[in-house]
């Protein structure tokens, strides 16, 4: 069944929903109280200046999210305008401030679990250690944490439609609190000890304590594929969101410190004191309604919490793709097709964040509004970035007001923000920012091929360009090695058409170059150095028949040939992709080849070495790539055929279908859910989605095929050997299928004895 009419028609309202839903959790039924402590009645307009802040950051992010509609959110935005240094800042300071702000709404949801608890067999208790004391509300949020973390390990997650019916729910509630709240409301303990106890020097502190209220807006771009209208709607969205939810905080603040002084208010569970108030001596409402605000703020944490741990692992992934990190964290479950290890880790760290500063919320909420507010200064900076380099593809629907004003106050009001908070949380959130830079240096520079766009303006501008940012950028630029290198090992130069064509396809949508080997296989009878006296001869026409091939392609990639001489063909391309340091290897498929697939005697120096890059198999019939079919059930050969699926549709206007085969009919709605992720983490929102019920997976596969044009598939988690010998599904459905056909299949870490026999 495909989803994808389904994802375009996404309204306003989801869209509203979306922003509104991550938005209302802990910051308006826990940081009332705490942040009254600080700034006094004040603290109002603190909320409200915290709204005015993220207002102007939203106007940019409205503008990055229509001018990339598919990117990954604000990692992606920074890490392609201002490079991976920045990238690494971002991606790896929204990992790590999901993981506080995660911290901080399970505790959020403790403190409203203990107080329901309170009084019945099931209290919670505080629980004495060697070295601190965890209290009840600590307790509650570990077994929040570990819930939550569970429930996003095994792939459970809120449909758009439950979060639409939760949103409206919260509302409700809220709603008829604040008008309850309204008869109870008094002007004097308002202003008992005057508006500013503390003086209206606390104003910007409060802001910078309560921002992490307003984090989650963002979250909206990321569905702009699936929008009607995004150049309308998701400026609309963005803003709106914002807007609306600094109305009812203001509203709902408000009547807080109208109701119950402010220095009495409740650090854990402000909302709840108030409603026991409001509702009291009202018929019904002084239970019921206590009771549902309670249950409103359970669901508005979890909720937030929920959406803050899937958020980390989408960031990982983008991450993971881009090489910032391993990709190797984002490996998914065999079982439950989740990143289960990037999942674990975030769980880990906010077990860590519970148990450690959990009892100091202000910590937590800070320097979770720390990591965000650096986040949204680059992004204003990235959108300048665009802006300024004149990238012909950034094309955004909506475009700030008053730029380059705009995008200049969101960065300054952001980075200024944090200047307002404890000092102690300041150094604490730089300490993980100076780590990213560090991890960059020392890791990810060696890694990743992204250098950005302000890197190459400032390069390509070198000689009007200051020495200092010249050499800045250069001291920055990735050093990962040379450009992405395919390799096409080919038999016949005349006949490597489509092999040339797909290789130049790769090559020129990663700016790398295209190397081919021509490996000329001699019998075991005839020595290599008599074998070499024929290689000048065969190399120099190897380099004109391939030279032709690249002028059919009509592409300029740079190509390189080289020809080898070799008792083992077969072996040969293991040894070359070695040797020349190849990025990835195209090869033929069919039994005019020495290499042949299905020989299980020649591949032994494979088997007995992992595999030197990524390799793409082609299998052709009337190569044709305008229909793509991607079966997946995750791991790392599902991720590079989506990276093969990608490139094509980028380059030539694919239309590619995703599949995913489930056992039985019951197993539809889980598998509909790992395919949406699956799409959106792997950047192919825009494909068709199709799930289907069957216990015969190669039929499955043949069936959905009969109208493509192209089935990438990846190759199976089994040892090649036992691929080879007994025909696995990859084989077999290679044989039925009437179009062309790409395995794909990158390095693994899988043991010798694995490689040879496969996984049990």
């Amino acid at each position: 069944m495909s989803e994808e009419e389904l994802a375009k028609d996404l309204g306003l309202l989801s869209a509203l929903t979306i922003g509104i839903g991550t938005m209302i959790g802990a910051g308006i039924f826990v940081l009332p109280g705490v942040a009254a402590q600080e700034a006094g009645p004040i603290v109002v307009v603190s909320f409200v200046i915290g709204g005015m802040i993220a207002m102007v950051n939203a106007l940019a992010v409205s503008e990055l999210g229509t001018a990339m509609p598919k990117a990954g959110g604000g990692y992606y935005y920074i890490n392609r305008a201002l490079g991976p240094v920045f990238g690494s800042i971002s991606g790896l300071g929204d990992w790590m401030g999901l993981a506080f702000a995660s911290a901080f709404y399970c505790i959020g949801f403790g403190g409203y679990l203990t107080e329901m608890l309170q009084g019945t067999m099931f209290a919670l208790p505080s629980i004495d250690l060697w070295l601190f004391v965890l209290t009840d509300i600590q307790l509650g949020a570990l077994l929040a944490g570990v819930l939550f973390v569970g429930v996003n390990y095994i792939g459970a997650k809120e449909t758009g439609g439950i979060q639409t019916v939760i949103v409206l729910l919260l509302l409700g509630i809220l709603t008829v609190f604040a008008a309850s709240g309204l008869l109870h409301f008094d002007w004097g303990t308002v202003f008992a000890d005057g508006a500013a106890p503390f003086g209206y020097g606390e104003i910007l502190p409060a802001t910078a304590l309560v921002f992490v209220s307003f984090l989650g807006y963002a979250k909206i771009a990321t569905v702009a594929e699936e929008l009607k209208n995004p150049g309308r709607n998701l400026p609309i969205a963005v803003i709106g969101s914002v807007a609306i939810v600094t109305v009812i905080y203001a509203v709902l603040v408000g009547l807080m410190v109208g109701i119950v002084p402010w220095h009495a208010l409740s650090e854990s569970t402000p909302v709840s004191q108030v409603s026991e108030t409001t509702f009291a001596g009202l018929p019904l409402l002084d239970l019921v309604g206590v009771g549902a605000i309670s249950f409103a703020a359970l669901l508005a944490t979890a909720s937030s919490a929920n959406a803050s741990i899937l958020s980390s692992a989408r960031i990982n992934f983008a991450m993971g793709r881009d090489k910032i990190i391993s990709d190797e964290l984002n490996e998914i479950h065999p079982r439950y097709a989740t990143p289960y290890r990037s999942i674990a880790l975030t769980g880990a760290l906010i077990i860590v964040f519970i148990v450690a500063l959990g009892q100091d919320l202000a910590v937590l909420a800070t320097a979770a509004s720390i990591l965000h507010l650096i986040v949204y200064a680059l992004m204003n900076l990235a959108l300048i970035a665009f802006r300024e380099a004149d990238v012909p593809e950034y094309e955004p629907d909506f475009r700030v007001p008053f730029y380059p004003i705009t995008p200049i106050v969101g960065a300054t009001l952001s980075i200024g923000l944090i200047a307002f908070m404890d000092l102690h949380v300041i150094a604490l959130s730089l300490a993980f920012v100076v780590g990213s830079v560090l991890w960059y240096f020392f890791y990810a520079r060696g890694q990743t091929p992204v250098t950005g766009v302000l890197s190459d303006h400032v390069l390509e501008r070198a000689d009007e360009m200051p020495d200092a940012a010249v050499s800045a950028v250069e001291a920055a630029s990735p050093d990962a090695a040379g450009p992405h290198r395919v390799m096409v090992p080919v038999s016949n130069p005349r006949t490597e058409g489509t092999l040339m064509n797909l290789a130049t396809t790769i090559a020129d949508q990663r700016d790398g170059i295209v190397h081919a080997v021509h490996i000329v296989q001699v019998p075991h009878q005839t020595t290599l150095d008599r074998g070499a006296e024929v290689v000048e001869r065969i190399d120099a026409e190897s380099s004109v028949l391939l030279q032709q091939a690249r002028d059919r392609v009509g592409t300029d990639v740079e190509i390189e040939t080289t020809t080898v001489v070799s008792h083992r063909s077969f072996e040969e391309i293991f040894d070359a992709a070695r040797r020349y340091e190849a990025d990835t290897v195209v090869m033929g498929w069919g039994e005019d080849r020495p290499w042949a697939a299905g020989s299980a005697q020649k591949p032994l120096d494979e088997l007995t070495h992992n595999l030197p890059c990524d390799f793409f198999v082609l299998k052709e019939r009337d190569f044709d790539t305008s229909r793509i079919l991607l079966p997946t059930a995750g791991g790392p050969d599902s991720d590079l055929s989506a990276e093969l699926a990608r490139t094509l549709r980028d380059a030539a206007g694919s239309d590619v279908e995703l599949l995913h085969v489930v056992g039985d009919e019951g197993e539809r709605e889980a598998g509909e859910t790992f395919l949406a992720e699956w799409a959106a983490a792997h950047d192919l929102e825009d494909a068709e989605l199709t799930v289907e019920a069957s216990d015969d997976v190669e039929e499955a596969i043949r069936l959905a095929s009969a109208d493509s044009t192209l089935l990438i598939i990846g190759a199976t988690e089994r040892g090649l050997l036992s691929r080879l010998v007994d025909r696995s599904l990859v084989f077999e459905v290679v044989d039925e299928v009437d179009c062309s056909v790409v395995l794909a299949e990158r390095p693994t870490s899988r043991s010798l004895r694995e490689r040879l026999v496969g996984r049990r």
